[in-house]
């Protein structure tokens, strides 16, 4: 099938260009060089390379990389979860997947991910039948199925609790936007895609896995949600909701957090039906949370400048320091070089075995 066309553009409008000027766009070893430095600051006050680690004990590397989703979801109380099977990889057949889905109430469409990986990495939405086949090809490690969650709200929440304390404390607040367009009556996707910078970056993307869509003409004023995995990766906007913060809400997510034995610090992904609700503690289906990596992901706003970015960053490592530092009081230790190494390795293995 022929490639849908970018029509030439002047230079301020190619892709290259919006990258620049919007730093979300950056590529992390760029975005996140500056925060070498807060890292190393922190590792010489703590005397310890890998300070983080005694965080979250439970968690491989406290979060870092390598860890487990099936580990992590298993200590979340399971009122908050969206139905969820392990599939091990000697259980990797459609017949199999099926009949476990069934057995656990998840039926099609269901969200299929690795058990480890981040960034979107192999997360589909498997339709029907034929579509799990095609994933089983793409994918030869142990992998997780979900109940596919539709409420309207996606929201990623940090939070993080001192090791004794009673009470925990919400630092930041990030509102989810999938990425769509627009119609005008007259024309197509592709077209509407090359008009939107954020769409446009993922062109090219659906030029070679979604050629069908970009040749769909919406009517006038209809939305057509391009790509419902909401990942900065795969074009999703995140946006401040820092004004969301209140007392009702810290308590919830307090009810949450001290139910998870080991684990003080991390983002909550989730989906909600309401603000009202979330606040009630009603209707919420926490999708994954992420450990120490868990990044403040409020400051990736399109309005968010990178200095105020960078002072999030370093409180964050502030707060990560200090419960490091009273856990290994409490005599946690830090991994070492060789325990970091090992993890890595075992890391990669799982990456090099997941891809086909």
């Amino acid at each position: 099938m022929e490639k849908s066309k970018s029509p030439s553009l002047p230079f301020w409008q190619s892709t290259f260009f919006i990258k620049l000027m919007h730093w979300e766009y950056w590529p992390s070893f760029v975005v996140y060089a500056p925060a070498a430095f807060f890292y190393l600051y922190f590792a010489i006050r703590s005397r310890r390379l890998f300070y983080f680690t005694p965080v979250n004990p439970v968690i491989e590397t406290g979060g870092v990389f390598g860890e487990s989703k099936i580990n992590i979801l298993n200590r979340i109380p399971s009122a908050f979860l969206p139905k969820t099977v392990f599939i091990a990889k000697e259980h990797q057949t459609p017949a199999y997947i099926i009949n476990a889905g069934k057995n656990a109430g998840i039926a099609f469409p269901f969200i299929a991910k690795p058990d480890v990986g981040e960034r979107g990495f192999l997360v589909e939405i498997i339709k029907n039948e034929a579509a799990l086949v095609d994933y089983l090809k793409n994918i030869n490690a142990p992998f997780i199925i979900q109940e596919l969650i539709t409420s309207p709200i996606e929201l990623s929440v940090l939070h993080y609790r001192m090791p004794d304390a009673t009470k925990g404390k919400i630092t930041s607040i990030c509102i989810k936007r999938t990425l769509f367009v627009v119609g005008d009556g007259q024309a197509t996707v592709a077209e509407l895609m090359q008009k939107k910078p954020r769409a446009k970056l993922q062109f090219a993307r659906f030029q070679e896995n979604y050629p069908t869509i970009l040749k769909q003409i919406p009517a006038k004023g209809e939305a057509i949600e391009l790509e419902p995995v909401a990942n900065h990766s795969r074009g999703t906007t995140f946006l401040n909701g820092n004004h969301l913060h209140s007392e009702k809400l810290e308590r919830v997510f307090d009810k949450i957090a001290f139910q998870m034995d080991g684990i003080y610090y991390g983002r909550f992904d989730l989906k909600c039906e309401s603000i009202e609700l979330l606040e009630a503690g009603k209707g919420i289906r926490i999708l994954e949370f992420n450990g120490v990596a868990g990044e403040p992901a409020h400051i990736y706003d399109p309005e968010f400048p990178v200095w105020k970015a960078y002072r999030d960053i370093y409180r964050h490592f502030k707060i990560i320091y200090k419960i490091g530092r009273v856990q290994q009081q409490k005599g946690i230790a830090a991994m070492n070089w060789k325990e970091m190494r090992t993890s890595y390795r075992r890391y990669n293995e799982y990456l090099e075995a997941a891809k086909v």
